[in-house]
């Protein structure tokens, strides 16, 4: 069994392996977690006895396989409330990640089995994320940020880099989901800002929010 704590850590040196080549660092656990890197130095110690992390000087952190199942499990298990959250509770999509937090420690597999059949085996949550199976086994889309298409290209809004609650709430402003359809109409050499079509409404947004928009090309 693991404490939250130390379910919390596991999911986050699960969620820097997925962009990093190498293992991870104890100041980028610190600063994913926003606590102190001696509080990361002890808890790796913790997490190194129960043969779910390796750590080495100089070459950072790695999680062991048994490791990368535990994480991909409390993943799972947080993507799933989220789409539950959403689809049958009427949450809107930046209202879940914190209720999920929460609810991502339950323990019963036959509750999370149960949920992800009622739900249909969703891929993906609100946010356009991959929900592992239950043998930690993601299925991911070949997707590009929205700052990288060029002028006249467009494609469908599959997810969002930013999952803030912030973000998603300007997102919702905008009229911009998961789903619809943007055309690049235009870029500024100045800023990167772009001009878009989004269904049939032309919109400027900055180039940080396009930089925080998933794309799949069409």
């Amino acid at each position: 069994m693991f404490t939250f704590s130390e379910e919390n850590y596991l999911k986050a040196i699960y969620h820097l392996e997925l962009d990093a080549d190498k293992g991870i660092s104890t100041n980028a656990i610190a600063k994913k977690l926003e606590t102190k890197a001696s509080s990361v130095t002890d808890m790796i110690k913790k997490l190194s006895e129960k043969e779910v992390v390796v750590y080495k000087k100089y070459k950072g952190v790695k999680l062991t396989d048994f490791g990368k199942k535990i994480a991909a499990n409390i993943v799972r298990k947080h993507r799933l409330w989220e789409v539950f959250l959403v689809e049958k509770l009427n949450f809107s999509w930046d209202e879940v990640h914190d209720v999920a937090e929460q609810l991502e420690h339950i323990k019963s597999e036959k509750l999370v089995d149960q949920i992800d059949a009622f739900l249909g085996f969703p891929t993906h949550d609100p946010h356009g994320d991959p929900i592992p199976d239950k043998d930690g086994n993601l299925k991911t889309i070949e997707k590009s940020l929205l700052s990288t298409l060029s002028k006249n290209e467009s494609g469908v809004c599959v997810g969002v880099d930013d999952s803030s609650s912030e973000f998603l709430k300007f997102l919702d402003k905008k009229g911009i989901t998961l789903g619809k359809k943007i055309t690049v109409l235009d870029k500024e050499d100045f800023d990167n800002s772009l001009s878009i079509l989004i269904e049939e409404k032309k919109l400027s947004i900055s180039y940080k929010i396009a930089n925080n928009l998933y794309i799949q090309k069409t």
